[in-house]
């Protein structure tokens, strides 16, 4: 996907993610990577998403860390969801082949709630519409996102 796709692409893309990582927790067994790659993805998006809003390129990486430091060049606050950001990149990859690592419910719980932070925090700084200071935007506190 390229910057021809809008901000409210990469964000319904996104909500698909959530929403799948989600459903897929009444599976029995559940599959935990699989949820935790849905989580990734879905932070990926709203990423670039903002990047798309912000007028640049997302570019072709799965290293949330890295696209948020880009989002925090455009917007304020960015900082306060790098560590979320960290959590969830190797999920992006890891993930999807197989591996000797073990994840617990709990790491699939955590991923829920990081993606579910960062989507919020990233729709709030893009639908905000006071003017940007200093060539950034304010990022207010959170509100919840519909799945």
């Amino acid at each position: 996907m390229s910057s021809s796709y809008s901000c409210q692409e990469w964000f319904e893309y996104a909500r698909r993610d959530l929403r799948v990582a989600v459903f897929l927790q009444g599976m029995h067994p559940i599959p935990i990577g699989i949820i935790c790659y849905h989580c990734s993805q879905a932070a990926e998006k709203m990423l670039k998403g903002a990047l798309a809003a912000a007028g640049q390129e997302p570019p072709k990486t799965h290293d949330l860390v890295m696209l948020c430091e880009l989002c925090g060049e455009r917007y304020k606050e960015y900082s306060t969801i790098l560590k979320q950001c960290a959590e969830l990149t190797p999920y992006g990859v890891q993930t999807r082949y197989p591996s000797h690592e073990e994840l617990i419910e709990q790491d699939m719980k955590d991923a829920l709630r990081q993606c579910q932070e960062v989507c919020e925090f990233v729709e709030c700084s893009i639908t905000l519409e006071e003017e940007p200071e200093q060539g950034q935007k304010e990022a207010p506190g959170m509100a919840p996102m519909s799945l």
